[in-house]
């Protein structure tokens, strides 16, 4: 075999993973990243990033200022039947595609030193005197360390003998996703959630003159229209008058089809398995209509970088990287993905979801309350 050694190797080119190798890349150390497609791609993501992300990303070499993003303050949520309820976003967050987002943050690593693998699928996972071996083909690729960035529900998940990939989950604890670009007539400050019956849609300004249209909904509603997206829709999505004017004109969509993701679950994840370090959705995945993933990722990342490095330069053990990332991540992300849990049942439920909203109105500090538990500080 064409075998190569490197000092962390990295499967799965999301942000999580993306982000991880330009920090790693730019303290010298020799990292290789595996990505299944190649860059420039669209994933279904609601593509908003809270601004705690901000100056990480500038002091990892992104320049954001060099592109007119739309910066989000203001929050609507709509009930099924179209109740609204309105409230300032603090400290909010911009728009971007992730079509662009990991693109640059592909390019950015590329020129920092780190080797990427695009329309590379791994083939296998193994472990022995501290040292992992990924084998893609005839290649096998050797580090000290290995991360998983795989993203939300992944073949590495069964390849590894994750417990929760290993439990067949009915459709009603199944969700799918689906996102478009669309034209709107919506202020780029402002990010919409519209319910409807058991799930939800997000739309939200991204760069240039397009919106990012993205919906959760659970597998059984897919399967009460027989797998047919448009047909869903129609009849189930656009009960909510908000999005029936949305999808009432199909002309405003800029993509032929939807990116679509299945499968998705929101099970309890644990940050290291089989002493690899997890990120982003691999380490555990928020309800989405809390608005903070893309941030998680890279926020985990940064978690994750000053630790390899002191293991690397062996000034601690692969234990204590260990026991010292798990405490971290729990720290940082366990809150806001207690709160996702309580959330996203109350809203994709009809018969509840009206009723919470004109609570809510009536309550901002505790909307408020709300928004600052799904959302961390600067780091």
């Amino acid at each position: 075999m064409d075998s190569k050694v490197y000092d962390v190797l990295i499967i799965g080119g999301g942000l999580a993973g993306l982000s991880l190798a330009c920090q790693l890349a730019a303290a010298k150390r020799k990292v290789a990243l595996f990505e299944r497609k190649k860059y420039p791609f669209h994933r279904v993501c609601g593509e908003y990033v809270s601004m705690e992300s901000w100056n990480f990303l500038h002091r990892i070499g992104l320049d954001l200022n060099s592109v007119l993003l739309p910066r989000i303050t203001t929050l609507q949520v709509s009930s099924v039947t179209g109740n609204m309820l309105q409230h300032s976003l603090t400290p909010g967050g911009f728009g971007i595609s992730r079509y662009m987002l990991d693109a640059s943050l592909a390019e950015l690593a590329k020129k920092k030193g780190a080797c990427l693998f695009e329309e590379h699928r791994v083939d296998e996972v193994l472990e022995e005197n501290n040292m992992f071996t990924v084998l893609i083909g005839e290649k096998a690729f050797t580090a000290k360390v290995l991360i998983g960035a795989f993203g939300k529900r992944s073949n590495m998940d069964k390849k590894m003998r994750r417990n929760f990939s290993a439990v067949a989950q009915s459709p009603s604890k199944n969700w799918v996703g689906v996102k478009y670009h669309i034209k709107a007539d919506l202020p780029a400050h402002i990010i919409q959630l519209h319910n409807f019956n058991g799930g939800y849609c997000g739309i939200s300004k991204v760069e240039e003159d397009q919106y990012c249209l993205c919906y959760l909904t659970k597998a059984e509603n897919l399967r009460k229209y027989n797998g047919n997206i448009p047909l869903m829709e129609e009849k189930l999505l656009s009960k909510n008058p908000f999005l029936k004017k949305y999808f009432c004109d199909r002309n405003n969509f800029l993509f032929q089809e939807p990116e679509t993701i299945s499968q998705i679950s929101f099970d309890r994840k644990l940050a290291v398995e089989q002493h690899v370090l997890m990120v982003g959705d691999a380490a555990g995945m928020i309800a989405p209509l809390c608005g903070n993933g893309m941030s998680m990722a890279l926020h985990a990342s940064s978690i994750c970088f000053p630790l390899i490095e002191r293991f690397l330069s062996n000034r601690i053990t692969r234990y204590k990287m260990e026991d010292e990332y798990r405490k971290h991540w729990s720290s940082a992300f366990s809150l806001r993905l207690k709160m996702g849990r309580i959330l996203q049942p109350l809203l994709v439920n009809s018969t509840l979801s009206r009723p919470a909203i004109s609570f809510l109105q009536n309550f901002p500090l505790i909307v408020n309350k709300l928004v600052l538990a799904t959302h961390g500080q600067s780091f």
